[in-house]
């Protein structure tokens, strides 16, 4: 099985990338099915059901969150309609639509569990102790399982793909918007990367107009966030399973649209 995983899609920029890129790469690499984070897909914060369709239209399969998930109150309702979209599983019970979900597509299933971390973040559940339980579920079902892991923090993100390996075909990272360069197989075979990266603006600070972030860090006083401009650049990863489920390989896919 191929997997291509598309890191935090970033607002309009982002979008057109993956409707622009996506169909193509899928065709090149001959990938079986395509995740997305979609956290950010609206306006730079937030999810809608006009970016989740975008995305949906551009071959994407599923929809991860984060803490972003809840920006705009007219996802709730698709988060609970739609079991192509998935938020993270360690909030707690109540929060609307499900942790992990399994889309089938040409005679093959993928399982794709989301999760976020607690360090630097908001506390929630422990995401250690739901993976476990989730992955056994899921397993299950599948030998194919990807994990979402939506963190700030690398050493909980290493700590996680440690904790999962053998357990979930890959862990990627999500939430930094910066590609790491530390893909692997790790031994029990999954692959594993600290964090995927962003879809959208490059020459933002991590997608957002770059004066505005300026002002913010110089006066310390509330600054309206907006989209930034400019070159546009597809962060994801590519990752390979054989028939166990067991990864076989992941690599890094970075592409800029412009100057």
């Amino acid at each position: 099985m191929r997997i291509l995983f598309v890191g935090d899609v970033h607002g309009r920029p982002g979008r057109r990338a993956v409707a622009r890129r996506v169909p193509a790469l899928r065709r090149e690499l001959g990938v079986d099915f395509v995740v997305a984070n979609a956290e950010n897909s609206a306006g730079g914060v937030g999810l809608t059901p006009q970016t989740a369709s975008e995305l949906f239209e551009a071959g994407v399969d599923v929809l991860t969150g984060g803490n972003h998930t809840w920006a705009k109150r007219e996802a709730y309702a698709l988060l609970e309609s739609d079991p192509r979209l998935v938020r993270p599983a360690n909030y707690p019970p109540g929060v609307p639509g499900q942790g992990s979900t399994v889309v089938r597509r040409g005679g093959l299933s993928l399982a794709v569990l989301n999760l976020q971390g607690r360090v630097f973040m908001d506390p929630l559940d422990d995401p250690f102790r739901v993976a476990r339980a989730e992955a056994e579920r899921l397993r299950q079902r599948t030998p194919f399982v990807l994990v979402d892991f939506h963190a700030e923090a690398t050493s909980e993100k290493v700590a996680m793909g440690y904790y999962l390996d053998g357990r979930v075909t890959a862990v990627v990272g999500t939430h930094t918007h910066v590609q790491t360069a530390d893909e692997r197989v790790l031994p029990g075979g999954t692959a594993y990367i600290t964090d995927v990266g962003m879809t959208g603006p490059r020459d933002g600070v991590i997608g957002v107009d770059r004066q505005a972030i300026l002002q913010r860090f110089l006066t310390q006083l509330p600054a309206r966030f907006e989209v930034a401009s400019g070159p546009v650049q597809l962060s994801a990863v590519l990752v390979e399973a054989d028939a166990e489920g067991r990864a076989t390989g992941i690599r890094r896919i970075y592409e800029v649209d412009g100057p």
